[in-house]
C-alpha cells in the first residue's frame, strides 16, 4: 500500500530507512514503557525529542492462508504507514481507520498536498467517490498522558484502496473480481487484470453465477484477532473474491488433458518401441538359431560327431592359440620398433601352413557303397533344371533317412552317385551287413519314388533305377582340410567299391568277393548269388562278383528301416537275380497299365497348369471365365470336310495384352472348378486308350513329344536374353511373334502333340494308301494317319461330357476358330513324308525369314512367322529324340526298328527294314533332322534349347555313323526274339 502524507503545522518531515524503524520497533518490545499495542503489531517509542508512531498491516489474508500457496499466489503484502512530528514535547498516538471521516479529504489543501506527493493520481480523480479512499490520523500530544494530554498536531494519511489493489496478482492473470466493503454499509467492486486494478464502480457488481467461488478476506482480523463486536467508531474492512467469466475462460484449458494424451502416447511409443524390439530380437534369435540348427545339420551330414569333437576341439585350441599369438607379435612389434628383436618376427605356422595335426585315421574294418541312378543321364537331358533337382532331391532325401535309421554314414554325392560307408568313423562289427540291408532298402525305395515321381516329372521316370556296388576293406578316413574341409574316404577299398558300382547291371546290387565272405562269415550266405561271368575292372582285371539276392523269410515287400544291425524280422527277395524268368502277358499288361496311368497324369497335370493359366488371364483381362455355350462348335462336324484342307498359311494371333503376366500368379490358388479337372483327366484318359499298342507310334510316344513341346514353349515363354517386366513385355511379345502373350495357342500346341498319333495303325500313310483302306478313300490318300487322329480327338472332344472342359478352353467364336486351326495346322505338320505339304511349309517358312521385302503389314509378318515357328516346334518334338541324348535316340530308334520289323513280318511292308535302316538313318539325319535344328535356331525363340538340339543331332549322327551298323545288327537279333 502507498501511503499519502499530509504534515500540518510546522512539523518537519523525518525520513528514516525502514530496516531502522523497524529494528527500533523489535528493540521496544522490551523496553519498559512499551504500549501492550505493539504486540498487536503497533509500535511507539520516543527517541530525540521525537516520538515514532510505525503502522504495519502485515498481511491481507486471513490467518488460515498464511501458510499456503495462495499466499504465494497473491503475493503477501506488508503496507507500512510512517507518520512523525518534531515538536519538542510531541507525542504520536493512534487513531484506526477513519472512513467516515473520508470526506474531510475533500478541501483544495489535501487535494494539492496529494498530488505534491503522488502525482499519478490526479486531483479530479481523488475528488472521485467512486475512487476509494480512506484517511488515517495520528493525534499529537503535548504529554504521554493521554487523559490530560493537550493534542498540538496531527498526522494525516490519505489511503488510495487503487494502490492497495495493485500488484496482488501476477502479470497474465485476468479477470479476478474483488469486493471491497465495510462495516459502515459502502462496497466497491474492483477488477484485477494483472497487477493494474480496475475499479467497476461502487456497489458490488460481480457476476452472481460465480457466487460459488467466493473467498471472504477480513482485513481488520489482523489488528483485532479476537474481536466478536463491531467497534465503536471504527468501520471494519473486509473484501471478498470471486470469479468470472473472463477468468474461467482463462483457467479453463485442455493442457491437462493435452499432456495426459502425450504422455499416453509416448508411453504407448515407448511400448511399440519395445514390443518391436522384442520382436526383432526373437525374430532375429529364431533366425540365429534356425542358421544355427542348419549349419548343425550340415555339419553333422559332413562329419562324423567323433570327428565333430576333434574339430571343435582343435577350434578351441586354435582360438587360444591365437589369442596368445597375438600378445606374442605385440610384444614383436613393440622389440621391433625399439630395435631389441632386431627386426625378426616370429611366425607362429608351421611349415605345412596349418597348426595341429591332421585328423585323420586308418580304419581297417569298413564297406563303402557307390550308388548311381542307371539313366539319369539320359533321362536329365530331357528336362529342366528344376525337373532334375527335384528328382534329386526327393532320392537322396529319402536315402538319407534310411542311412540315419541303419547308422549308416554318408560320405558326399557325386552328380548322381551316393557314396556310404559303415565301419567308418564307429567300429560297426556287422559293417557288410548293415550296408546291404541299406542298398536293399534305397533300391525299394527308389522304385516306388520314381514311379510317384512320373506324374509329375513326366514319361521315363518310372523307368529310372539304381545300380549299386558294395565293396568292405580298409580305409582311410579324415578331414581335408582347406577352404571347403570335409570328411573323405582315401584308399583303394574306394577305388574298388566304384568299379564294382560301374561294373554293375541296373536294378541290382553288386557285391565284391571281400563283402561276400563277411556275409558268409554273419551266416548271411542265402543272401548272396554269385555272377556267372567274370568282370574286368579298371586297374583290376577280371574281378569275382555277387549279386544280393536277399533269400525270403517273411514275404514283406516294404523296405525295414530297423535301428539296428541285427537281422530283421523280415527280409525282403528283391527282384536282382542275374537272369530273371520272362513277364508274363498279365504281368506286362499290369505294368503297361499302371505306366499309362502314370502318363495321363501327367499329361493331364501339364494341361491343368495351362488351363489356370488361362483363367489366370482372363481374370486379369476382366473377361468371363468361361464360355456361355454360344459357339456353333458343330461346323468342324460336317461330312465331306477335308482336314487337310483347313490348313492355313497364317493364322492370327491377338495382339499384345498390358494386363500383366498370368505366370507371377499362384497357379495352386486359381480354381476352375472340380467339373473341368475330371471332365480333363477323364479325356486324356479316352485318349490314351484310343492309341495302339504299337512299339514307336503309342501313348508313350505322344508323351515323348508332350514333353519336348512343353520344354520348348517354356524356353519361348522365357528366352534367357529378355527378362519379363512391364515395360519389355511388348518387346518379349514381338520377339517370340506373339505366341508368349497367347495361352490358347500354348494350350493348343500341348494339345496337338497329345493326340497326334491317335489310332495310329502302326505303318505309314504310303502303306495305308497302297492297302487301299477306308481310311485312305475317307481322307483321299493325303496324311490318312494325321487326318484320323484330328477327327477321333476332335469329335471325342466335343462330346457332351466335355461341354465344361471346352467353356474352359475357348469362351467365344474367335478362340475356338483359332484354336481348332492351330490343331489342324500343328498335327498336319508331323506328316514329314508329304511332298506337297513339306513344299508348301518350306515356302512359308521362306517367306517368313527370308531377308527379302514384302508389301505386308507388320501384324501379317509377325502371324506368318507365329504360324510357321509353331509347325516346326512340334515336328522337332515329333522326332526329339534324334535331338537327345544316344540313350534316349537309342531306345526310340530301337522301337520304331520293332514296329518297321512288325510290319514288314505281318506283310505290310515290301522291304526288310534292316536292309537299308544304317543308310536311312544317315540320311535322315542329313536331310531332315540337322536342317530342322539348324531351323529352331535360326528363327531365335527357343533360347538355349535350340543350340542343345542342334548339338546333340550333330554327336547322333557321328555316332551312328561310328556304331550304327553295330547297333542295327544288336536291334535285328532283338527282332527275330521277339514275338510279333
Amino acid at each position: 500500500m502507498q501511503v499519502v502524507y499530509r504534515l500540518h503545522l510546522t512539523f518537519g518531515v523525518l525520513q528514516r530507512r525502514r530496516t531502522a524503524v523497524l529494528n527500533h520497533c523489535a528493540a521496544s518490545r522490551n523496553h519498559q514503557t512499551a504500549d501492550p499495542t505493539c504486540q498487536r503489531g503497533w509500535c511507539r517509542l520516543c527517541h530525540n525529542r521525537a516520538t515514532f508512531s510505525l503502522i504495519r498491516i502485515d498481511s491481507m489474508l486471513p490467518r488460515s492462508m498464511r501458510s499456503t500457496t495462495l499466499r504465494r499466489e497473491w503475493r503477501a503484502v506488508s503496507v507500512y504507514l510512517l507518520s512523525c512530528c518534531c515538536h519538542v514535547e510531541g507525542i504520536f498516538s493512534h487513531v484506526p481507520d477513519l472512513l467516515h471521516e473520508a470526506t474531510n479529504a475533500s478541501i483544495d489543501f489535501d487535494h494539492y498536498s496529494h498530488r505534491e506527493i503522488d502525482g499519478s493520481v490526479t486531483a479530479d480523480r481523488v475528488s472521485d467517490k467512486g475512487l476509494p479512499h480512506s484517511i488515517l490520523i495520528e493525534p499529537v500530544f503535548d504529554t504521554l498522558n493521554e487523559d490530560t494530554s493537550n493534542v498540538v498536531g496531527y498526522v494525516e494519511g490519505v489511503v488510495l484502496w487503487n494502490h492497495y489493489m495493485t500488484g496482488l496478482v501476477p502479470d497474465g492473470v485476468n479477470g479476478i473480481c474483488c469486493v471491497l466493503q465495510n462495516s459502515c454499509g459502502q462496497s466497491f467492486t474492483f477488477t484485477l487484470n494483472g497487477t493494474k486494478p480496475e475499479s467497476v464502480g461502487a456497489g458490488d457488481l460481480h457476476e452472481s453465477a460465480y457466487d460459488g467461488t467466493a473467498v471472504y478476506v477480513p482485513l481488520y482480523d489482523y489488528i483485532y484477532p479476537n474481536a466478536t463486536q463491531q467497534l465503536d467508531g471504527h468501520c471494519e474492512y473486509y473484501m471478498t473474491v470471486y470469479s468470472s467469466a473472463e477468468f474461467e475462460e482463462q483457467a479453463t484449458t485442455n493442457l491437462p488433458a493435452v499432456v495426459t494424451a502425450a504422455a499416453a502416447g509416448l508411453f504407448a511409443l515407448v511400448l511399440l518401441v519395445f514390443v518391436l524390439y522384442d520382436c526383432f530380437v526373437e525374430r532375429r534369435n529364431s533366425i540365429l538359431l534356425e542358421a544355427a540348427e542348419k549349419s548343425h545339420n550340415i555339419l553333422s551330414s559332413l562329419f562324423p560327431q567323433n570327428v565333430r569333437e576333434r574339430l571343435f576341439a582343435e577350434q578351441k585350441e586354435a582360438e587360444i592359440l591365437a589369442k596368445q599369438n597375438d600378445g606374442q607379435r605385440a610384444r614383436n612389434l613393440k622389440g621391433y620398433i625399439d630395435g631389441s628383436m632386431n627386426g625378426v618376427v616370429e611366425e607362429a605356422d608351421d611349415e605345412m601352413g596349418y597348426k595341429g595335426k591332421p585328423i585323420a585315421d586308418l580304419f581297417s574294418e569298413s564297406t563303402v557303397l557307390f550308388a548311381d541312378i542307371a539313366g539319369f543321364t539320359a533321362w536329365s537331358s530331357q528336362r529342366e533344371p528344376a525337373q532334375v533337382f527335384t528328382l534329386l532331391e526327393t532320392l537322396y532325401r529319402a536315402f538319407d533317412e534310411i542311412a540315419t535309421k541303419r547308422r549308416v554314414f554318408k560320405v558326399e554325392t557325386i552328380g548322381d552317385c551316393y557314396v556310404a560307408v559303415t565301419g567308418v568313423p564307429e567300429p560297426q562289427k556287422e559293417h557288410a551287413v548293415i550296408m546291404c540291408r541299406f542298398a536293399r532298402d534305397m533300391m525299394v525305395s527308389t522304385r516306388s519314388l520314381v514311379k510317384r515321381l512320373e506324374t509329375t516329372l513326366g514319361p521315363d521316370t518310372g523307368d529310372l533305377d539304381m545300380r549299386v556296388g558294395i565293396h568292405s576293406g580298409p580305409v582311410t578316413a579324415g578331414v581335408l582340410r582347406g577352404e571347403r574341409s570335409r570328411f573323405q574316404l582315401f584308399g583303394d577299398t574306394m577305388n574298388t567299391a566304384s568299379r564294382t558300382e560301374s561294373t554293375g547291371v541296373k536294378g541290382k546290387i553288386q557285391l565284391s568277393q571281400e563283402t561276400a565272405d563277411h556275409l558268409i562269415g554273419s551266416g548271411k550266405a542265402h543272401w548272396i548269388a554269385q555272377r556267372s561271368d567274370k568282370v574286368v575292372a579298371k586297374g583290376k582285371g577280371e574281378m569275382t562278383t555277387y549279386w544280393l539276392v536277399f533269400a525270403s523269410s517273411g514275404g514283406s515287400s516294404g523296405p525295414s528301416h530297423a535301428n539296428s544291425s541285427e537281422q530283421d524280422p523280415q527280409e525282403t527277395k528283391l527282384e536282382v537275380e542275374e537272369e530273371s524268368a520272362p513277364k508274363t502277358d498279365a504281368q506286362q499288361a499290369r505294368v503297361a497299365t499302371e505306366k499309362t496311368s502314370r502318363l495321363v497324369a501327367w499329361n493331364a497335370d501339364v494341361l491343368l497348369r495351362l488351363l489356370k493359366q488361362m483363367v489366370a488371364r482372363r481374370k486379369l483381362q476382366k473377361l468371363p471365365l468361361r464360355g456361355i455355350g454360344t459357339v456353333d462348335e458343330n461346323i468342324y462336324l460336317q461330312d465331306g470336310n477335308l482336314i487337310i484342307d483347313e490348313v492355313k498359311e497364317i493364322i492370327t494371333l491377338p495382339t499384345y495384352d498390358t494386363h500383366g503376366n498370368a505366370d507371377e500368379l499362384d497357379l495352386d490358388q486359381v480354381e476352375i472348378g472340380n467339373d473341368v479337372v475330371e471332365a480333363l483327366f477323364d479325356y486324356v484318359s479316352n485318349i490314351a486308350a484310343l492309341y495302339r499298342n504299337n512299339p514307336f507310334h503309342n501313348f508313350e510316344h505322344a508323351s515323348h513329344v508332350t514333353m519336348s513341346v512343353t520344354k520348348l514353349l517354356s524356353r519361348i515363354v522365357a528366352p534367357s536374353d529378355i527378362e519379363y517386366n512391364q515395360a519389355s513385355g511388348k518387346s518379349l511379345h514381338d520377339h517370340t511373334y506373339g505366341i508368349t502373350n497367347d495361352l490358347l495357342t500354348q494350350f493348343a500346341c500341348v494339345y496337338s502333340a497329345l493326340i497326334h498319333d491317335v489310332d495310329h495303325s502302326g505303318v505309314p500313310n504310303a502303306q495305308l494308301v497302297e492297302e487301299k483302306s477306308q481310311l485312305a478313300q475317307l481322307y483321299k490318300n493325303q496324311s490318312v494317319a494325321e487326318q484320323n487322329s484330328v477327327d477321333l480327338s476332335w469329335n471325342l472332344l466335343m462330346d457332351e461330357r466335355y461341354s465344361a472342359l471346352r467353356r474352359t478352353i475357348y469362351t467365344n467364336e474367335a478362340e475356338f476358330h483359332r484354336f481348332r486351326k492351330l490343331v489342324v495346322n500343328s498335327v498336319m505338320a508331323t506328316d514329314i513324308v508329304d511332298k506337297e505339304l513339306k513344299t508348301l511349309r518350306n515356302k512359308r517358312w521362306e517367306a517368313a525369314f527370308s531377308n527379302i521385302e514384302n508389301a505386308e503389314s507388320i501384324n501379317d509378318v509377325r502371324n506368318r512367322k507365329a504360324t510357321i515357328v509353331i509347325e516346326h516346334l512340334i515336328q522337332a518334338s515329333d522326332v526329339s529324340h534324334t535331338m537327345q541324348h544316344w540313350h534316349i535316340y537309342r531306345k526310340w530308334n530301337e522301337r520304331f526298328f520293332f514296329e518297321c520289323f512288325r510290319a514288314w513280318k505281318e506283310g505290310r511292308s515290301a522291304q526288310d527294314p534292316s536292309e537299308s535302316w544304317y543308310k536311312g538313318e544317315m540320311g535322315f539325319y542329313d536331310f531332315y533332322i540337322i536342317p530342322l535344328a539348324r531351323k529352331l535356331k535360326d528363327c531365335g525363340v527357343f533360347g538355349v534349347s535350340s543350340e542343345e538340339y542342334l548339338n546333340y543331332a550333330q554327336r547322333n549322327r557321328k555316332e551312328w555313323e561310328a556304331r550304327g551298323e553295330e547297333v542295327v545288327q544288336e536291334m535285328i537279333l532283338k527282332a527275330k526274339e521277339m514275338d510279333f
